[in-house]
């Protein structure tokens, strides 16, 4: 598969702690919100899966080490991976460690159908301050957004606002940009002004609130194209709306 033909779910949450849970917690949340799916396998060296009889116990001994490893589904023509890493309190807003989830799933019709609550499980079972979910090429596109020194450009190649390093951000709850998903905590919500029931009646009909009080919005139908205009003009829309992404507004 390309990197086009994948959908990456990426969500920040609290560093990961020793016997913490969240790695069960996120395996399973996956596989309630796919049917069928089963996060029991690890893979080798060599790239191929080999099945974890024991997956429980060893989430859970992986988790004494503070470890997050990597399981996928153990279906090679069809990969499903999630893992988790640490951002170091240098690299994160407020000089606070983050616990990094990703996962990566095929896109196609299936999965974009499940997406929403795809996201939702991953990120309330990390517990996160907030995630999304993008096709492949979203790290490329951000990157070009990054404003790396105080000369940088008012607005990258595509159009779109510079954004802040993530560690120049006052709290973890910001999200740092705006993916396809877009998953927002009740802190991240805050953070950002969301909802605002005057201003956000098109958003709102592309939203749904999760059990933990946050929220998945959705930006554009399809998964972002970033050389599709009009999918340009939504991502304009919404950090113009919403400033504190990216920490736009302390600048």
């Amino acid at each position: 598969m390309t990197a086009r033909s994948r959908l990456h779910f990426t969500v920040y949450a609290p560093a990961f702690a020793q016997d913490d849970d969240r790695s069960l917690a996120v395996a399973r949340g996956m596989e309630q919100a796919l049917a069928g799916l089963s996060m029991a396998w690890r893979i080798s060296k060599e790239g191929h899966p080999i099945a974890l009889p024991q997956r429980d116990a060893w989430l859970a001994e992986a988790a004494k080490r503070r470890k997050f490893p990597l399981l996928c589904n153990g279906d090679e023509s069809y990969p499903i991976t999630v893992s988790g890493l640490e951002t170091p309190a240098s690299h994160a807003p407020g000089a606070r460690p983050l616990l990094d989830v990703h996962a990566s799933l095929p896109l196609d019709a299936r999965i974009i159908e499940n997406a929403t609550n795809m996201l939702a499980g991953i990120a309330e079972s990390a517990r996160g301050f907030w995630g999304h979910a993008s096709q492949g090429s979203f790290g490329v596109e951000i990157s070009e957004q990054l404003r790396r020194s105080a000369n940088a450009p008012k607005l990258s190649p595509r159009g779109l606002p510079m954004l802040e390093m993530p560690w120049h951000l006052r709290s973890p709850a910001i999200p740092h940009y705006l993916g396809w998903l877009n998953y927002w905590s009740e802190a991240a919500a805050q953070a950002i002004g969301f909802p605002d029931a005057a201003r956000d009646a098109e958003l709102l009909s592309h939203s749904r609130r999760t059990p933990a009080g946050g929220w998945v919005v959705q930006l554009t139908e399809a998964p972002l194209d970033y050389d599709n205009p009009e999918h340009i003009e939504a991502l304009r829309r919404a950090y113009e709306r919403f400033p504190a992404i990216g920490g736009r507004d302390s600048r």
